[in-house]
């Protein structure tokens, strides 16, 4: 029997797969909770966004002369 996931759950997995893959079950699952709630597939879209942002500004930065490792040399 098919047991609906939880906003939670679905936040969770949404995390999750910015950084590692899911397994089939859950990339299933939350495919169907996102084709159902429209406040995680809001969510989905705020998580990715940020994810993208995060990833810019870390090439940017790493592109950025003088970057010093961080570290400010006064």
């Amino acid at each position: 029997m098919f047991k609906m996931m939880m906003c939670k759950e679905a936040t969770r997995l949404m995390s999750k797969r910015l950084d590692a893959p899911l397994s089939f079950q859950e990339k299933l699952s939350l495919k169907l909770h996102l084709a159902m709630c429209d406040a995680c597939t809001e969510c989905n879209k705020q998580f990715t966004l940020l994810h993208e942002v995060g990833h810019r500004f870390e090439v940017f930065v790493s592109d950025t002369p003088d970057n010093g490792g961080g570290a400010h040399n006064e």
